[in-house]
């Protein structure tokens, strides 16, 4: 009876957090999950499914803010999901998406916003885009003792320059750069890498050339990891679904159901029922 009680009680406690170093030692070892989360009640589902990472990335600002791209949203408003996601989490190892213009103006700038990640939004490390044009500010935050992850391709903050959402390392110049950028992110101190909607065999030579995980979104199955925006998977995020993304549910269409049936319950007096109904106060 003692020993069945102490194995239920070891059952129930949760696993160790994910920390970088054992992210950094999956590479040739297994594969790694990651993916998005922005309040605490989808964070607490993420986190007991198991996976690696929760990213809260500033894609925040078009499925939960409702903007046209991800430039608007703000340190704050980044924050306070970012709380929000580590309060919901026990294993995870939580990400900060470090915001346009949060890292980009000066050095000094970058390691004060990317410690607030961990200060105030309890975050275990920060994400931010790009490649030579960062690596200083790479390098200082890893100096100040602050994990960062890269992010190379498709670089969300960046469509004004690259002409809209469109797969990059078309051609043999690019090629060369994310190349380039990816050793160089590397050796900057980078943990690992995001690859994002550039041609599978390209995201292979770079994963091949790195000795960190590369973490793809539209980039192939040769990355060391993958991530998807939570909305895309589950279905409900609908203005569009990337060719890259696996719906593995339609639960947008799910809730309309649902409101439908309490809508039309509510009409024809059923709900509330019995059941739902508080009875008398005894005399």
């Amino acid at each position: 009876m003692a020993t069945e009680q102490k194995r239920d009680e070891q059952s129930m406690k949760p696993a160790p957090r994910v920390t970088v170093p054992a992210v950094m030692g999956a590479k040739g070892r297994r594969k790694l999950t990651m993916l998005t989360a922005y309040d605490y009640c989808t964070a607490r589902w993420v986190d007991r499914a198991g996976v690696d990472m929760i990213l809260v990335g500033d894609s925040l600002a078009m499925v939960m803010l409702g903007h046209e791209d991800t430039l608007s949203v703000t340190m704050e408003e980044m924050l306070h999901h970012t709380r929000a996601v580590a309060r919901g989490t026990q294993r995870a190892l939580v990400i900060g998406d470090m915001p346009f213009l949060s890292y980009q103006v000066s050095v000094a700038q970058a390691v004060e916003n990317a410690g607030r990640f961990l200060k105030e939004g309890r975050a275990q490390a920060v994400k931010l885009e790009g490649g030579a044009s960062v690596l200083q500010q790479v390098r200082a935050i890893v100096e100040a003792g602050i994990p960062v992850q890269g992010h190379l391709g498709l670089t969300p903050q960046s469509i004004a320059k690259l002409g809209g959402f469109k797969v990059q390392g078309k051609d043999q110049e690019a090629v060369n750069k994310l190349l380039e950028d990816a050793l160089a992110l590397s050796e900057a101190g980078c943990f690992s890498l995001v690859l994002e909607a550039i041609p599978a065999s390209v995201a292979q030579r770079i994963t091949e050339a790195v000795p960190i995980p590369t973490i793809g979104i539209g980039a192939g199955r040769a990355c060391d990891g993958q991530v998807l925006v939570i909305h895309d998977l589950v279905g409900l995020f609908d203005r569009f679904v990337p060719r890259f993304v696996k719906q593995y549910d339609a639960l947008g269409q799910r809730i309309m159901e649902a409101v439908i049936r309490y809508r039309d319950e509510v009409e024809k007096g059923v709900f509330p029922g019995p059941e739902h109904t508080f009875g008398a106060i005894p005399s």
